[in-house]
């Protein structure tokens, strides 16, 4: 990890990183932590907070071998902090090697602690176990590796609950959540074409490769604002997987934007689309990027409203956006029914860990029980508000069967107004998706992108 000018010292970063890691172990997000610094701290401490998230349960074992039992909660989050970027060694065969040198790490965390009044006592503790730590790695590694919470750098009921779901994969599944996400942005096909913004990012020293049908990965993260054409609207970030929402949604029945020649265009009225539970927008967008539509995106949160307005102005598009609760038609539903529904629904988000490493230390096993509730709720309301012989597109970014398969299952159960109808091939370029009876789990451990799960209902024609 290379220094940033201007950026505050290490020992500094180092106890910002512990205080974003004590609000994770205490319930706040990783991003609500991060967004209390100032805009000098924040990229470096990002940076390091999530190589520690990721390394949290080698953290912890580790730190249960060293100390009879945790010190203070401040200095207990240095030690931990400390312990998750120094447990590997530049030379091990590692997805994202030792930011610094342990020396180094151990003398600025030291310092971290003598400068902090709250861990002022525990600097001698710190510099003790620390020290221990550089004398006998190997020997303490090999102790803490048979520890799931250590191999595998998640909950014992996550990992539990991915063997279940995915036994041949779980392994693999968890690995790569511990990778860094690559930076995939989407292109807005209104305003230019993959081909030619692969040129701009050419011209720009910038090395990416092409993604499904509308995508491009970044070989290199950067911030937004020096991505070509980003605040012109040419491109959003958006992952791999996400992208494919849109386009199944609308495959083979709308109207693609730019064909004002199309018979649906000259005789029939845009179709009226509904994109619930829509904020931050990605989706919303890639839908009115690809066709004309009558759209409203609905969020219950008037914040993540702004944010789903601010990423249509960007990119130059126009959708009635609306804060309501989705699964309270009565509070916002004119009575028109819809040609088609995205339902984006809230879930567990454990198939975006990669880009939110502080989720697996968030979520408990009985939320999943509750997200289900919610998705289920969601599904009854919505459903009676799409046309006969419309659709609906289900999707959650997780990789839990409860949230996927199960739900799915458990609202088609004994109805006979609807049906999966099969997730189209064209609708993205990735061949190593599994679909199950026309359900779709888009694994973390297929193409280089998040785990999302869709299924594309039917309702039956009257």
């Amino acid at each position: 990890m290379k220094p940033r000018q201007n950026q505050p010292p290490l020992w500094q970063q180092l106890q910002s990183t512990a205080g974003v890691l004590a609000a994770v172990r205490s319930g706040a997000s990783c991003a609500t932590a991060l967004n209390m610094l100032s805009s000098q701290q924040r990229p470096g401490v990002q940076a390091l907070s999530f190589l520690a998230l990721r390394h949290l349960g080698r953290a912890l074992v580790l730190r249960q071998i060293l100390a009879r039992r945790p010190p203070p909660a401040a200095t207990d989050a240095l030690l931990l902090t400390a312990l998750a970027l120094m447990w590997h060694n530049d030379d091990d065969d590692a997805a994202e090697p030792a930011p610094y040198q342990a020396f180094t790490l151990v003398d600025q965390a030291v310092e971290a602690a003598q400068q902090t009044r709250a861990m002022r006592s525990g600097a001698a503790f710190v510099n003790a176990c620390l020290r221990r730590f550089l004398r006998e790695r190997a020997c303490l590694v090999a102790q803490s590796d048979p520890v799931p919470l250590a191999r595998w750098n998640h909950p014992e009921w996550w990992v539990n609950r991915l063997q279940t779901d995915w036994p041949t994969r779980w392994m693999t599944m968890l690995e790569a959540n511990n990778r860094h996400a690559p930076l995939t942005l989407r292109v807005n096909s209104r305003k230019t074409s993959v081909n030619h913004y692969l040129s701009m990012l050419g011209s720009a020293g910038m090395a990416a490769t092409r993604v499904g049908p509308h995508g491009v990965h970044l070989h290199a993260a950067c911030a937004v604002d020096v991505i070509p054409g980003f605040a012109d609207g040419l491109v959003s970030v958006q992952d791999a997987s996400a992208q494919r929402a849109a386009p199944l949604l609308l495959s083979g029945w709308a109207v693609r934007a730019g064909e004002p020649d199309n018979d649906q265009v000259k005789h029939h009225a845009p179709l009226r689309v509904l994109d619930a539970c829509a904020a931050p927008g990605g989706k919303t967008a890639h839908l009115l990027e690809l066709a004309n539509l009558q759209l409203t995106a609905l969020d219950i949160d008037a914040e993540r409203c702004d944010r789903v307005r601010q990423t249509l102005q960007r990119l130059g598009l126009v959708a009635q956006v609306v804060q309501a609760d989705a699964a309270d038609p009565s509070s916002w539903w004119d009575g028109i029914l819809f040609d088609a529904v995205m339902l984006d629904a809230p879930c567990s988000a454990s198939g975006v860990v990669r880009r939110h490493p502080d989720i697996r230390w968030l979520r408990r096993p009985t939320d999943i029980a509750q997200m289900v509730q919610t998705q289920a709720r969601l599904l009854q309301s919505l459903w009676p508000l799409v046309k006969p012989g419309g659709r609906m597109l289900y999707a959650v970014c997780s990789v839990f069967k409860a949230e996927g398969d199960d739900t799915i299952r458990a609202f088609m159960a004994g109805r006979t107004d609807v049906r999966c109808l099969p997730l189209a091939r064209n609708a993205g370029d990735f061949d190593d998706f599994d679909d199950f009876e026309n359900l779709d789990d888009v694994q973390a451990d297929g193409p280089d992108s998040d785990g999302f799960f869709y299924a594309l209902l039917q309702k039956s024609a009257k």
